[in-house]
C-alpha cells in the first residue's frame, strides 16, 4: 500500500499534530510509542486515551499498535525509552512534558506529543504555544498560570495560613518555575514560604519528618516523582495532619485533602487524534498547543479533612 502522511486534530480544536504514516507497510501496523510515568498510577489517563482511539476508529491491535514503556520515576529511563522508540521506528511519541527533553534528543523526526505539561515555553518544551516548531506539539496544563489561585483556594480552606512548604522535585524544571509562581503569589498575602526539595523516593519520608511544627499546609507541585509517590505522600500528611493541596483531582481521589486543576483524563483523551487532513511538509508550524484554560478544563476538589 502507498503510504501516506496525514496530520490529524487534538482535541478537536485549532492545534494539530501528526500521526505520521498510518498506512500499513509490508504488514506492520501503524505505531504509537507511549511513555508514561507508572503504570498502576496512569491506568485512567492510558485508558481514556485508549478509549478515545477507539471512539475514533483506531482499534488496538487490528488497525493500530500501542507499545507501552514506563519511567517508573527514574529520569534516566525517558532516554532509554525514547532511544528504544527511535530503533522500533515508532510514528509517533505520546509522553509527558518531563520527558520531552530526552525524547527530543533522541529524534528530531518523529512526532512528539505530551498529554499534560506544567509550562511547555517556561520548561523550554517549545518555543510558543502558537508555533512550538520542531517535532514537539501536546496540551499544557498551564500550572504556572494557576498556582496563585490554587494558593488562594488553600487559604480559604485554611484561613490561619501564615506558613507554607512546597514539596517540589528539584531535579525538574517545570515544578520549579510553579514554585516560582507561587513564591510571588505567597509575598502578596502575607505567607511565609519554605521549599521542600525531594530528588528521589527516598527524600519523601524524612522531608515529612523534617517538617514537624513549621507548616501550617502544605502545597505539592505534581510531577512524574510526585506522581509515582502520591500514594507515599498523601499518608504522611495525612497522619501528620496537614492539609494539604495538589494539583489533579487523582491525588483527591486517592485520599488527599483537596486539588484545583484540569482533569488528566480530559488532557489524555484530548490527547488522541480526532480526524484526518492532508499531510503538509511544515505541519510543525501547524501545531499550536492546547492549554486548560483555553479548553475551560478546570476543576476544583475538595473533601473532608479528617
Amino acid at each position: 500500500m502507498k503510504r501516506r502522511e496525514f496530520i490529524t486534530l487534538l482535541g478537536g480544536a485549532a492545534a494539530v499534530w501528526p500521526l505520521i504514516a498510518l498506512a500499513q507497510q509490508a504488514g506492520k501496523l501503524p505505531t504509537i510509542g507511549f511513555l508514561g510515568v507508572d503504570a498502576a498510577v496512569w491506568s485512567p489517563w492510558t485508558a481514556a486515551f485508549v478509549g478515545r482511539l477507539r471512539e475514533l476508529g483506531w482499534i488496538e491491535g487490528r488497525n493500530i499498535a500501542i507499545e507501552y514503556r514506563w519511567a517508573e520515576g527514574r529520569a534516566e529511563r525517558n532516554a532509554e525509552v525514547a532511544a528504544e522508540f527511535v530503533r522500533l521506528k515508532v510514528d509517533v511519541i505520546v509522553t509527558f512534558g518531563t520527558a520531552v527533553p530526552a525524547v527530543k534528543q533522541a529524534t528530531a523526526v518523529i512526532p512528539i506529543v505530551f498529554a499534560i505539561a506544567q509550562d511547555p515555553v517556561g520548561g523550554g518544551l517549545v518555543t510558543n504555544l502558537a508555533r512550538p516548531g520542531g517535532n514537539v506539539t501536546g496540551l499544557s496544563i498551564q500550572a504556572t498560570d494557576i498556582a496563585g489561585k490554587r494558593l488562594e483556594i488553600l487559604r480559604e480552606v485554611v484561613p490561619r495560613l501564615r506558613r507554607l512548604v512546597i514539596m517540589v522535585d528539584f531535579n525538574n524544571p517545570q515544578p520549579v518555575l510553579e514554585m516560582g509562581e507561587v513564591q510571588a503569589a505567597a509575598r502578596t498575602l502575607g505567607i511565609d514560604i519554605t521549599p521542600l526539595a525531594i530528588h528521589r523516593a527516598e527524600d519523601i519520608a524524612p522531608a515529612f519528618d523534617a517538617l514537624k511544627a513549621q507548616a501550617d499546609a502544605l502545597y505539592v507541585v505534581n510531577d512524574a516523582l510526585v506522581n509515582t509517590n502520591r500514594t507515599r505522600i498523601i499518608t504522611l500528611a495525612l497522619s501528620a495532619r496537614l492539609p494539604t493541596i495538589f494539583n489533579t483531582r487523582d491525588h483527591v481521589q486517592a485520599g488527599g485533602l483537596m486539588s484545583y486543576g484540569p482533569s488528566y483524563l480530559a488532557q489524555f483523551r484530548h490527547a488522541a487524534p480526532n480526524s484526518e487532513l492532508p499531510s503538509s511538509t511544515q505541519y510543525q508550524k501547524l501545531m499550536p498547543i492546547i492549554s486548560c484554560s483555553m479548553r475551560k478544563n478546570l476543576k476544583h476538589i475538595i473533601c473532608r479533612w479528617i
